[in-house]
């Protein structure tokens, strides 16, 4: 059986990083801050052959499926994630991410860097199974109760704190990310092809009406108007990226321990050697319960 998530999991500490004590501009910190997580070594072809070889020991190329169990700490609500070959494929064949992996590397980063720290009260996740393009369209104000529900489940959010939204246009669509700091009524967006949230209406207009909601259920006085910023952040150089980017951009703005997002922040271009060496080398090959029974 798989080990749920706190209990039996080697895990090691993420780097916290006091932004009052840096001195360097907010690209070069979180520059800094992503490189100092520790991340597997090597070439792509030798992460791969390491990973292909966890594969090929396991029987989920051959059928078998791997629950995820996640607690609540991870979404608000406990979450089951299923696991399976084509969700190894888009690993092994660098295709697009599913929902699968993008949820079940956010569990590997919150019982990793987060579990037990007061990074659990500085960022929160929200699951992107019902909160999509398709879903927006198909019932608004559900997927805006939903978003609520979620924000009522962390508390007050009157002091700073984020919410990690990852946003897909629908139907295996393009990935970006959504952070929102409900206190100060901030809402970062991070995509890694250009264009701002004015590709997406009804997304930007169904989270402003959920945050709205959620502070007038909570009688708190809107001060101003929620303000969008779009940071400029590393751009993918093909069209299947964009899922590895947003897994890295959460998880180098919760290194950094940051919630005023900078309008700049990545300065370089991320490679995807470096993300395919952490996704797949961290969490699936240190990781063998995602792989064995």
């Amino acid at each position: 059986m798989l080990k749920k998530a706190g209990k039996d999991i080697p895990t090691k500490s993420g780097t916290k990083t006091n932004p009052k004590s840096q001195k360097e501009v907010p690209g070069q910190m979180l520059d800094k801050a992503s490189k100092e997580i520790s991340t597997t070594s090597g070439t792509k072809s030798q992460i791969m052959m390491r990973l292909e070889k966890m594969v090929e020991e396991s029987d989920i190329m051959h059928g078998a499926i791997r629950s995820v169990d996640m607690d609540e700490g991870v979404f608000g609500i406990a979450h089951s994630e299923l696991i399976a070959k084509e969700d190894m494929q888009q690993l092994l064949e660098h295709e697009e991410l599913g929902i699968a992996v993008i949820h079940t590397y956010i569990w590997y980063m919150y019982d990793t860097l987060m579990r037990g720290t007061e990074l659990c009260n500085r960022f929160n996740f929200i699951a992107a199974s019902h909160i999509n393009t398709t879903f927006i369209t198909k019932n608004p104000t559900s997927v805006m109760n939903e978003l609520v529900d979620r924000f009522m489940v962390a508390g007050d959010n009157t002091t700073p704190s984020l919410y990690f939204l990852p946003f897909n246009s629908g139907n295996g669509g393009h990935w970006v990310l959504v952070a929102m700091d409900l206190s100060r009524l901030m809402v970062y967006y991070l995509d890694s092809l250009p264009g701002n949230w004015s590709k997406y209406p009804s997304m930007k207009k169904t989270i402003d009406a959920a945050i709205l909601k959620f502070r007038s259920k909570k009688n708190y006085r809107n001060r101003k108007d929620i303000t969008w910023v779009r940071v400029q952040c590393s751009q993918q150089n093909n069209s299947i990226d964009c899922g590895f980017f947003v897994l890295r951009f959460m998880r180098d703005i919760i290194a950094l321990n940051r919630i005023d997002i900078p309008k700049m922040v990545w300065n370089n271009n991320l490679g995807f050697i470096l993300i395919l060496s952490d996704i797949s080398s961290n969490l699936l090959l240190n990781h063998e319960y995602v792989l064995f029974s």
